[in-house]
């Protein structure tokens, strides 16, 4: 059996932890990572646990059989989100620091290569089930490691003062997580500017045939290190363009020459033909 992709579970995560747990016991696919029995997760995703926290497992695919290697099998890392203002949501986002600083995993100024369509479809599962559990769904802004060189994403559950991560919330992250598919039909971008939520593509995404790589909020561009929005763009594959939030978000320099700009509506609705 030879997966699409391969949910990484750290052992330091309570969200990582009760997911793992729905899923019990899966069967091995002969494969080892450090000791640890890759295994089935579904028909497309492997399942690997890992003792330390996901966030500093740097270089972990690396660690991978080499027939992933060679096929840059996608890492997925189901997790708790922090936040200081304690948000309840349902987020997803690439990897990787665009500024000077890496507080949180990874290296300074180092960007991890994107899933595009699978974070989208990841995303818009979220939204479906948002509404009955109560909590928003969107993208992250790209951020936080670890730094990898094969596409990788994080899957997010905020909980906010709860002690533990709710039920509800853990049992529908468990159900997507094995599904993660991509659709064809959705067109690529590099996403700059906006909030860190990134509300602008997170709407686009649910309701157009858009699927975003790499994207750098507004505040992210007051540091971003020289050489980041070139990189940004090399490692969203399949990338037709940038779509800025806001006109002016565009206004460094360093954009000019990396992609062409797209528009909203350079991707059809969903529910459409492409």
């Amino acid at each position: 059996m030879e997966i699409e992709y391969l949910v990484v579970v750290s052992e330091t995560d309570p969200v990582a932890v009760r997911v793992a747990e729905m899923w019990g016991t899966r069967p091995s696919l002969g494969d080892h990572v450090d000791g640890a029995a890759i295994r089935a997760l579904s028909s497309r995703a492997g399942l690997l646990r890992r003792p330390g926290i996901h966030i500093h497992d740097e270089h972990l695919d690396a660690r991978l059989p080499p027939w992933m290697r060679s096929r840059k099998i996608p890492l997925v890392f189901p997790s708790i989100h922090r936040s200081e203002q304690g948000i309840e949501s349902l987020t997803v986002h690439p990897l990787g620091n665009p500024g000077p600083s890496a507080d949180v995993g990874g290296r300074p100024g180092v960007l991890v290569p994107t899933d595009p369509r699978r974070m989208a479809d990841a995303l818009r599962r979220l939204q479906e089930v948002a509404p009955r559990l109560g909590v928003p769904a969107s993208y992250e802004a790209t951020h936080h490691g670890p730094e990898l060189e094969q596409p990788a994403f994080f899957v997010e559950i905020g909980y906010g003062d709860r002690p533990v991560p709710p039920e509800a919330s853990v049992r529908a992250l468990a159900e997507i997580l094995g599904e993660l598919a991509e659709d064809a039909s959705d067109h690529v971008a590099l996403g700059v500017g906006g909030g860190h939520y990134a509300p602008h593509f997170s709407d686009l995404a649910r309701r157009r045939h858009w699927a975003f790589g790499h994207m750098l909020s507004r505040h992210a561009l007051a540091t971003i290190v020289a050489g980041i929005p070139a990189s940004a763009y090399a490692l969203t594959p399949g990338a037709e363009g940038i779509l800025f939030a806001r006109a002016h978000d565009g206004d460094l320099p360093e954009w000019k020459g990396i992609g062409p700009r797209l528009r909203d509506g350079s991707a059809p609705a969903r529910g459409s033909s492409p």
